[in-house]
């Protein structure tokens, strides 16, 4: 077998490979001598078929799907007989096979790793936030808490801010009623948000048993495309206007959220507890952001477009997933790629470096994180033990669980050879961040 590879743009190469004729032809003789041993025709008892015939019936067919098993035979070894590693499958090229010679020749295009080197992280900056959580903080976190099992309260007066109110609606675009713009007895908190504000406007100083007509105006974006940009008449009659009345802070609803004792510094301590966890959660996750979002500003590495198309198709998948279809009922392709390229081409990127990072640095899961990642995550469930057996016993879930746990011991690694600064924050502030 002769190889050559030959350098294209950027990461593609073209590797031509080149079989003799007398490879070619012994590992057809192999599989005419196969066929004519388990093959049927008449005339000839089973297994007795010369071979002479069988080329005769089935040379063409038999020639064609050996070159098929020899050119994946021969890529696989002409692959590590060179030492590469390609990033996706190759695209394959006839050459000039002729049948009178028998010899074999194709080449196969394909992108290699890119060769990522050495791994910048002391020039690294990163924002580490320092958050405490005040008495105050706790205090706004159980007014939640209690808004949480608020109940309402019918009122005899005219609606407010914070209210809810029961109302029937019609609505009417140049005279004529459409689709979803009629209902009854439906409940709108006023000041939510969760109707157009107009049409909450609308209810603001109405009481039970008043009518009025207001004009709502559609955005040009509004997911309706039937009413968007239009102005509606809507006809609401209002029913009910009821109040919230918060529970009161007593043994009853301390132990509704799970503290046996309803003693209400048992409960704060509680929900203090909870609030550092999810604190912990979120700046953790802020910061791994913050990690490889700079691991990407001082490394540059280029992505193979291979990878980068898989990746594309994880996204679309993802996005599937997320908004509760079943993927293999959808036509993911119906979505452009440009929507993804950008955020899949950083991750294939950030998949290189990490990995080039875990390669050099000898790193491997540690295991008794692992298992502390494990219980943690386990507690959240009804049965923490349950989870804990799924994980042992399934290898597929086990691995998936190891890369998190090994890419945090990265994360890691980064911090502490990178320029770390800390910023404070308050409680809410830091919750509310996006990513």
């Amino acid at each position: 077998m002769q190889v050559s590879i030959e350098p294209l743009e950027g990461l593609q190469r073209k590797m031509t490979i080149s079989l003799p004729a007398e490879q070619v032809d012994s590992a057809i003789d192999r599989k005419l001598k196969e066929l004519s041993r388990t093959i049927r025709l008449d005339g000839f008892r089973p297994g007795k078929v010369p071979v002479s015939i069988v080329r005769q019936k089935y040379g063409p067919a038999v020639r064609e799907e050996v070159i098929g098993d020899l050119i994946e035979s021969s890529y696989r070894e002409a692959l590590v007989q060179e030492d590469v590693r390609p990033a996706g499958p190759p695209k394959i090229e006839a050459m000039d096979n002729n049948e009178d010679t028998s010899s074999l020749s194709f080449a196969a295009i394909f992108e290699v790793y890119p060769e990522v080197g050495k791994v910048e992280l002391e020039s690294v900056e990163v924002e580490k936030p320092v958050v405490e959580i005040t008495d105050e903080d706790l205090d706004t976190m159980i007014e939640k808490l209690r808004e949480q099992r608020r109940e309402w309260k019918e009122v005899d007066r005219e609606a407010r801010e914070g209210d809810q109110v029961m109302v029937d609606y019609e609505g009417r675009i140049d005279g004529e009623a459409f689709e979803g713009g009629s209902g009854e007895n439906m409940a709108v908190e006023l000041g939510a948000g969760r109707m157009l504000k107009e049409f909450e406007d609308g209810l603001v100083g109405m009481k039970a048993g008043d009518e009025k007509t207001v004009d709502v105006s559609f955005p040009e974006d509004y997911h309706g495309k039937e009413v968007a940009g239009k102005t509606a008449q809507f006809t609401l009659k209002v029913k009910q206007v009821s109040e919230p009345r918060l529970p009161e802070l007593d043994a009853d609803l301390i132990k509704s959220f799970g503290v046996e004792s309803g003693e209400i510094e048992d409960f704060r301590k509680d929900v203090k507890a909870n609030m550092e966890k999810e604190l912990a959660n979120k700046i953790k996750v802020k910061v791994k952001n913050a990690v490889m979002a700079a691991l990407l500003e001082k490394n540059e590495v280029p992505a193979p477009s291979a990878m980068v198309s898989d990746e594309i198709r994880n996204l679309k998948l993802q996005m599937a997933q997320n908004m509760g279809q079943d993927p293999a009922k959808m036509d993911l392709d119906s979505f452009p790629d440009e929507l993804f390229r950008d955020e899949a081409e950083k991750r294939v990127k950030l998949g290189l470096l990490v990995g080039e990072l875990i390669k050099s640095e000898g790193m491997q899961t540690d295991p008794e994180r692992f298992r502390e990642t494990l219980e943690d995550m386990a507690s959240a469930y009804e049965d923490p033990q349950q989870v804990i057996e799924y994980y042992s016993k399934n290898p597929e879930a086990r691995t998936s669980l190891e890369g998190l746990v090994l890419e945090d011991q990265v994360v890691d690694l980064i911090l502490d050879r990178a320029k770390v600064t800390e910023k404070p924050y308050g409680f809410e502030e830091m919750m509310n961040q996006q990513g």
